[in-house]
């Protein structure tokens, strides 16, 4: 059953910092930014960040490139926890950098294990990563 429930796990994760990445981008989904705010196209780094929470977000979840994919999702989530959250306080929880801890270190795991089933590489090109 390992296979699917990484799977699962994989989709759940990637569902999640997609949405995060379209309500910053977009202002949808009722995210902290709120309906209408949206980031300015080109602001360093928030755009950058969002746009990679809304595609690394869509590759992982349907599992096309996803070792890599998931590899730039947990890359970019570290430098959002050292560069915005670090400075504030040293625990996450003091810090309000639970999320990008738990995104980085959920993603290099998926980067590390691989997808489990049910990907669009395996199933369009007969490769399970």
């Amino acid at each position: 059953m390992a296979p699917y429930v990484i799977a699962l796990f994989r989709v759940v994760v990637a569902f999640l910092f997609a949405c995060h990445g379209a309500s910053s981008l977009f202002g949808v989904l009722g995210g902290s930014m709120g309906l209408g705010s949206v980031i300015r196209t080109g602001a360093w780094p928030e755009w950058y960040a969002a746009v990679i929470q809304l595609a690394g977000g869509a590759f992982v979840l349907l599992g096309v490139s996803c070792r890599a994919a998931a590899l730039i999702s947990s890359g970019s989530m570290a430098y959002a926890y050292f560069s915005v959250h670090q400075g504030a306080a040293l625990w996450p929880i003091q810090n309000g950098g639970e999320a990008a801890v738990m995104f980085c270190w959920a993603f290099l795991l998926i980067a590390f294990i691989g997808p489990g089933h049910w990907t669009l590489d395996h199933i369009c090109r007969g490769r399970s990563d």
